[in-house]
């Protein structure tokens, strides 16, 4: 029978058991280490030079199994919980990106000193369907299917100023169950995904007027929006009322000759006289 790990194991402890099932077995004779052979879950081993090696056990393989599956269902569920958002934004009439990589600038310090530049990367990126830049509204939404995620992503500060940086509106969508709108801080949004299907608003979130960076621009020419869903985008057919019609108001009005009047006669030359 395998022996049963005597603590709970943690992320730190599959992650070395991952190192060792890929590396050579060398030992780093931590405490780290003390506890996975306590557990059974590796093993020692000495060549005919004496030197100590660690080698995964089958109890070891089974733990890297177990955690490899687990993996697997909790990004085919953020997967599914992503398109359904993105899906989303589609029928509200908004063009929608999947996985963007965005320049975005932090601020670190206190007063606003030390700017710094961060990689933003929302799960779902829109702007409205617009011919008006100062109505593009872009919108971040950030997705979570498990609590150790959502309380990751808590502690990073610099990770929510840079999605501010890059859209007026930030939203965390969580799965029913895995946090509390009060865990949340208040420049975002909270919305929960429900087992039924649908999207429950809890909290709004703040909108700021904002114009997208130029930076950001290039950045969504270069990527891919998703590809247009004949339902999901009817949306995107209808200009909103209340914005002005950039044709009617920037073209010059320009007299287009009927095709059935008369030629004008050509002008005066030496091959044609007047």
């Amino acid at each position: 029978m395998s022996p049963t790990p005597a603590l709970p194991l943690t992320a730190a402890h599959r992650r070395r058991l991952r190192e060792l099932w890929r590396s050579a077995g060398w030992p780093c004779q931590d405490l780290l280490e003390v506890e996975l052979l306590a557990a059974g879950l590796v093993e020692r081993r000495t060549d005919a030079q004496g030197r100590d090696t660690l080698r995964v056990t089958d109890a070891g393989v089974q733990v890297l199994a177990a955690t490899l599956h687990r993996n697997r269902a909790a990004f085919d569920a953020h997967e599914a919980l992503v398109g359904r958002m993105a899906r989303e934004m589609q029928r509200a009439g908004r063009v929608v990106w999947r996985g963007l990589s965005l320049r975005a600038r932090v601020e670190e310090g206190e007063g606003g000193e030390g700017a710094a530049w961060a990689m933003a990367r929302p799960d779902v990126f829109s702007i409205r369907h617009t011919t008006v830049e100062r109505y593009v509204e872009p919108i971040a939404h950030e997705i979570k299917v498990r609590r150790a995620d959502l309380l990751a992503d808590l502690r990073k500060p610099a990770k929510g100023e840079a999605y501010r940086f890059i859209s007026s509106e930030c939203w965390y969508v969580l799965r029913e169950g895995i946090g509390q709108v009060h865990e949340i801080p208040d420049a975002y949004g909270v919305m929960f995904a429900l087992e039924s299907g649908g999207f429950e608003v809890a909290r709004p979130a703040p909108r700021r007027p904002m114009q997208l960076p130029f930076a950001v621009w290039m950045a969504l020419a270069r990527a891919a929006p998703e590809p247009a869903d004949d339902d999901a985008q009817r949306g995107l057919a209808q200009v909103d009322a209340d914005e002005p019609d950039v044709a009617s108001v920037d073209a010059p009005s320009v007299d287009v000759p009927r095709s059935d009047a008369p030629a004008a006669d050509p002008p005066a030359s030496p091959d044609n006289p007047a």
